[in-house]
């Protein structure tokens, strides 16, 4: 066979047709890689825009727990017999209402044989008068020595001093009769009884009986701790005169519950101690707060908010808030359009931003769109487009 029919055969064709089409792949794709190599990488879309600057209030917060107004442990002032008890346990009660009543009897026994007491002295008294009196002129016809009707005087002295004695001893029969009723000294709540009837109960001002509690609900305390950095910083204010101590001044405070999102209550400062804690190392504050539908209730902890003066601040989006292993920190964009991490040190939120205390610059440009991008990161090349931080909302902290 010639050469010619060699090269006219169909498998000889097919095979040339082959490696034409694979030398032209291997070159299409030697020239793709090579464009690939020589352009660089498509930068990624971002939205920037400066941190949004306000003049704003600022608050710092601590744990703490309510505390009454009011607490008063109730304790008979005489012994005696429990014979009634006057309360629902746990309900609210209000000055003067009748909670325990005692054995009456014993003390209206005394009551009865004070007055008798009573009635002897005005009788004695009553005689030594109308002595003196009948000696009077005896003593002045010289038919009675001025002795006698010295004595007679004297007589009448002790007979008036007698009847005082027996008048105070009818008070304080009486006042016993009126101790047999316990009554509530405050307006609260009460607790369980501590004694049931028919037991005795020891009254007087050493060792007396429990009988139970009352705790003021309206308004209420909130005590909470504070550090002694925290301290000076408000002495210095107070100093510079951009915010009054709370020793002064009844500072506003915001608190939150364990099942709030909001700081739906609202209170004052009322007192500052005197002296910090030789084993916390902090300062005891304490703020009053209103508790009209008796919702607060003595031992719940909670949240404080304490007003800590204005200051310029700048405010970012949450969302535009990263956290690396040790800091929390923004994406800003630099001159040259790359991607920096800036360590921030946060703030409160307020009107649903979040305040930047240190860290940023009021010209800095913050990626607050494409942030969640795994693209982005420090370094990473971006194509910024410009943006406007607003306020999203408004909050009761403000």
């Amino acid at each position: 066979m010639t050469t010619n029919e060699l090269s006219r055969s169909p498998l000889r064709r097919h095979s040339i047709a082959l490696f034409s089409a694979l030398a032209a792949g291997v070159l299409l794709g030697s020239g793709i890689t090579a464009a690939h190599a020589q352009g660089a990488p498509p930068a990624f879309p971002v939205t920037v825009a400066p941190p949004l600057a306000e003049h704003i209030k600022t608050w710092d917060e601590y744990p703490g727990r309510f505390e009454a107004f009011q607490r008063v442990e109730l304790r008979p002032r005489v012994s005696g017999y429990v014979d009634q008890v006057n309360f629902k346990e746990g309900s609210d009660v209000k000055v003067g209402d009748l909670l325990f009543t005692l054995d009456k009897r014993p003390f209206e026994i005394a009551v009865e044989a004070a007055k008798a007491e009573v009635a002897r002295a005005n009788a004695q008294v009553e005689f030594a008068k109308a002595d003196l009196q009948r000696a009077a002129p005896l003593v002045e016809s010289k038919a009675l020595s001025e002795q006698v009707y010295e004595q007679r005087k004297s007589t009448l002295g002790v007979a008036e001093a007698q009847e005082m004695a027996a008048a105070a001893q009818l008070k304080a029969a009486e006042l016993n009769l009126e101790w047999a009723e316990v009554r509530a000294p405050i307006s609260g709540r009460i607790s369980d009884k501590k004694i049931d009837v028919g037991n005795l109960v020891i009254g007087g001002q050493v060792n007396a009986t429990l009988m139970a509690t009352i705790v003021s609900i309206d308004p209420i305390h909130f005590v909470f701790d504070t550090s002694e950095a925290d301290y000076l910083r408000y002495q210095r204010l107070n100093q510079s005169g951009q915010r009054m101590s709370s020793r002064d001044t009844p500072n506003p405070v915001r608190i939150k519950l364990a099942d709030e999102s909001d700081w739906t209550h609202e209170g004052t400062m009322d007192f500052i101690d005197n002296a910090f804690n030789e084993h916390s190392g902090t300062l005891r504050g304490r703020a009053i707060v209103p508790n009209r539908d008796g919702l607060l209730t003595p031992g719940i902890f909670a949240r404080l908010a304490l007003y800590a003066g204005d200051i310029d601040a700048l405010l970012v989006p949450d969302d535009a808030i990263v956290s690396d292993q040790a800091h929390k920190i923004v994406y800003t964009v630099n001159a040259d359009d790359v991607i920096v991490a800036t360590p921030v040190k946060l703030g409160q939120i307020y009107e649903g931003l979040r305040v930047i205390k240190s860290g940023l610059k009021a010209n800095d440009r913050v990626v607050i769109e494409g942030v969640a991008n795994p693209a982005i990161r420090p370094g990473t090349k971006v194509a910024p487009t410009t943006g406007t931080i607003k306020a999203p909302e408004k909050t009761a902290q403000k």
